[in-house]
């Protein structure tokens, strides 16, 4: 039987394509994934089909206001591939649908696109998170570059 899906929080926005800036980012990847690293994102970001923000209005941590709680990079080949890249939500704001939120909104912008294929990777443990997104598994190679040079 499916958990139930947590109701929306009214608190949040998402955004297609809104400034999003390097600062923010990097605080958001780093309460995300303790091995990050700060990051120019301005590179990455000028070859994204689309950037997804979720923000949040209301007040945590001591402050209130505009705070950048998830992200999603929506990258494409100019063609009809896209790529879900860098899905991120704050931990103290996971579990809330945020993510299903933001990958949906990935989803309908690579449609409004014309986008005939939506490719994400991801590690095993995310398996059922994107199967409920839509998301069909596949076979798919990779290769670490950086490893495989040290070796």
């Amino acid at each position: 039987m499916k958990s139930p899906r947590p109701p929306l929080d009214p608190d949040v926005t998402y955004q297609v394509n809104p400034p999003v800036n390097g600062p923010e980012l990097n605080a958001l990847f780093a309460a995300a994934w303790p091995d990050h690293t700060p990051t120019d994102f301005g590179p990455v970001l000028s070859h994204s089909l689309a950037t997804i923000c979720a923000r949040y209005s209301g007040r945590y941590n001591g402050r209130s206001g505009d705070q950048l709680v998830g992200f999603i990079n929506l990258a494409w080949d100019g063609g009809r591939h896209a790529f879900i890249l860098d899905t991120t939500v704050h931990p103290a704001f996971q579990r809330r649908g945020i993510g299903r939120q933001l990958v949906q909104q990935a989803i309908t912008t690579a449609r409004n696109h014309q986008i005939e294929w939506l490719h994400v990777d991801y590690e095993p443990h995310l398996h059922s998170f994107y199967r409920q997104c839509g998301f069909e598994p596949t076979q798919a190679g990779l290769i670490n570059l950086r490893r495989r040079e040290a070796a």
